[in-house]
């Protein structure tokens, strides 16, 4: 039996799917969207703080999320888990009706069945994993947390509208690379400098050097 035969569609879409999650990811990683590789943990971390909140809400919504594992681990980890599970429950299910039955399962059947029995599987696999990971994954981080850490210029040099590609540590040690220019209008930050990170405006923060006289101030 073929992952590409018709009755199989919804189970070889969650596959490229999933491929294509991971593109995107390794291309986020890549730093190929001129320098906001951090959008993608920002995102992952908001998701997890939403489950968080939710959880922590009405009796409901607390037994729903921890049936299905939300917020037990990052959302992106959630979703790699759930279309797995998805494909493998739901090609496992057809060849099961094609033995038993002679004949597949309409496909919209097979995938709402699928999706049903794949909600508490992904929870189940959800537990164990989550308490693999490293705290530091489900913590969440906001950009602005970056202002007042030590940033490395990275590529090229930076002066006032101008931005230079950086690498800036959380407070967990995870990098994140922004666009950087002067807090001084009047000075240049060079290749293999680090620096201060003191405020952003929109995508784009600003720094100082280390000997410049703001360093002194409370």
């Amino acid at each position: 039996m073929s992952l590409l035969e018709t009755y199989n569609l919804p189970f070889a879409v969650a596959i490229a799917l999933l491929g294509f999650v991971a593109v995107l990811q390794i291309l986020g990683a890549g730093d190929m969207f001129g320098g906001d590789a951090d959008v993608s943990l920002d995102l992952d971390a908001d998701v997890n703080v939403d489950g968080a909140d939710a959880i922590s809400g009405d009796g409901f919504m607390n037994g729903l999320l921890s049936l299905i594992g939300l917020g037990r681990v990052p959302f992106l980890v959630w979703l790699t888990l759930f279309l797995v599970a998805f494909a493998a429950i739901g090609a496992s299910g057809q060849a099961l009706a094609i033995s038993l039955l002679g004949a597949p399962l309409h496909t919209g059947l097979a995938g709402v069945l699928a999706a049903g029995a794949t909600l508490p599987v992904t929870g189940m696999l959800s537990r164990p994993i989550g308490k693999m990971l490293p705290k530091d994954e489900t913590s969440a981080v906001g950009i602005d947390s970056l202002i007042r850490r030590d940033a490395e210029i990275q590529l090229g040099s930076a002066t006032a509208g101008s931005p230079a590609r950086s690498k800036v540590l959380d407070r967990h040690g995870q990098p994140h690379f922004v666009m950087v220019e002067p807090h001084d209008s009047n000075a240049t930050l060079n290749e293999g400098e680090t620096v201060l990170l003191v405020r952003r405006e929109g995508g784009i923060f600003y720094a100082v050097q280390y000997e410049n006289p703001l360093l002194g101030l409370k």
